[in-house]
Formats: structure tokens, C-alpha cells, sequence
């Protein structure tokens, strides 16, 4: 579903480019580079902000569990682990989770176990 509406707002975003650049007065023209500006940051916008000092602290300091959790996927930033992975909230922060998977500390959002920061 992010995929369709990324891909929605960039050919939007092409689409105020293609207009902008058409426009005759530089007036025009940043009008519609500001409005171009504005879908692309919206979309920049969803990129996921790394968690608070005190959460990865947190989660650096917790004992590393006694099973090890392996996934075929890659871990990465704004990818979701799967909802079969257990993952513990932050107690003093209901917005973040964490794990280990593949050996590493991974931070999530325990709604979506959506990536937020992979500690290294």
C-alpha cells in the first residue's frame, strides 16, 4: 500500500514539475516549484524518525535473550518484521518495542513491527 502511494505522489509530483517548468513568469514557476516541493517533502515526511537517546539506551542496556530469532529478510529501516516475531515495549515509552533478530537489536513500532533503528 506505501508502494502505490509513493508512486501516486511522485507522478504527482512529476506532473506540478512538468507544469512548473511550463510556466512563463518566475512568479508561476516557484508557485509550482513550492507546490512540487511541498508533495515531495510530504512524501520525504514518511520517512521514520529515529527513537528518542533514552529508548535506544534503553534497549542497549537489555539482557540479549536466551533464543535467537532468525528471518530470511533483510532488517532494514521502514521494513516490518514478521507479527510472529515477539518483540518486548520500551516501559517507558509505549511507541517503541525491541527485539533481536538475526543477531541484532532492532527497534520497532510495536503496532506495526515496523523498523525504526537497527543497533549495531
Amino acid at each position: 500500500m506505501k508502494k502505490i502511494i509513493l508512486a501516486s505522489c511522485a507522478i504527482l509530483a512529476a506532473s506540478f514539475a512538468t507544469q512548473a517548468g511550463a510556466q512563463q513568469g518566475t512568479v508561476n514557476g516557484a508557485a509550482g516549484g513550492a507546490v512540487t516541493g511541498a508533495i515531495v517533502g510530504a512524501v520525504a515526511g514518511t520517512a521514520i524518525d529515529p527513537p528518542p537517546r533514552e529508548v535506544v539506551t534503553y534497549v542497549q542496556e537489555q539482557p540479549a535473550p536466551t533464543t535467537s530469532v532468525v528471518v530470511e529478510q533483510p532488517i532494514a529501516v521502514g521494513k516490518p518484521i514478521p507479527q510472529s516475531v515477539v518483540v518486548t515495549p520500551v516501559p517507558s515509552n509505549p511507541r517503541y518495542a525491541y527485539t533481536v533478530v538475526n543477531n541484532q537489536r532492532v527497534i520497532v513500532d510495536p503496532q506495526t513491527h515496523t523498523v525504526v533503528q537497527v543497533l549495531r
